[in-house]
């Protein structure tokens, strides 16, 4: 079974096009007959942050899940980020994963539309994330009792967000990232 991706160029040349949606419309979107303000289908701010939490939600179980991990084995740093970052895209991916699954995809073309939308997301997300833990001073030594652990990991989460979001944006507005999950609900 192919991915289907879907063109936007119609809604600039006012011709009409099918979407397969049930009647009625998909998401309250009948017709989609002009070009929705100057901006692709699905480019809003609300779409890209709805996109962004949806990564930051299974992002941050994975990394909390890969530090409680990594920090009672007792683990050096290296380790507990690699595992932390490691199922950050294991539940990053899995909650697009199962929604694909769920819509009757078979499993071989949710994963690739799982990574397809996911990946740059994810890794965004993650580069910022991280960064912001290791530059902020005593975070890497910080125990899961300590405040700065949280403060630092929960900053981290809210910094990627913020940057992350304006690249979700970008990358929906041109059929790409979490635009390929939009035919699929």
């Amino acid at each position: 079974m192919g991915m289907k991706v879907m063109d936007h160029s119609t809604h600039h040349s006012g011709t009409a096009h099918d979407h397969a949606a049930p009647a009625g419309g998909h998401g309250g979107h009948k017709g989609h007959g002009g070009h929705h303000g100057g901006q692709a289908h699905g480019t809003t701010w609300a779409t890209a942050m709805k996109a962004t939490l949806h990564c930051l939600t299974g992002c941050a179980i994975g990394e909390i899940l890969g530090m409680v991990i990594g920090t009672a084995l007792m683990w050096g740093n290296v380790q507990t980020m690699a595992l932390a970052i490691s199922l950050a895209f294991l539940f990053g991916y899995s909650f697009t994963l199962f929604a694909v699954v769920r819509a009757g995809v078979s499993l071989k073309a949710a994963i690739k539309v799982a990574l397809a939308a996911d990946t740059v997301s994810i890794a965004v997300m993650e580069l910022v994330d991280n960064g912001i833990i290791a530059l902020t001073p005593g975070a890497m030594d910080a125990h899961l009792s300590d405040g700065l652990f949280w403060y630092a990991l929960l900053g981290g989460f809210a910094v990627a967000f913020v940057i992350t979001t304006p690249v979700n944006k970008w990358m929906i507005g041109r059929g790409k990232g979490h635009a390929v999950v939009h035919a699929y609900h």
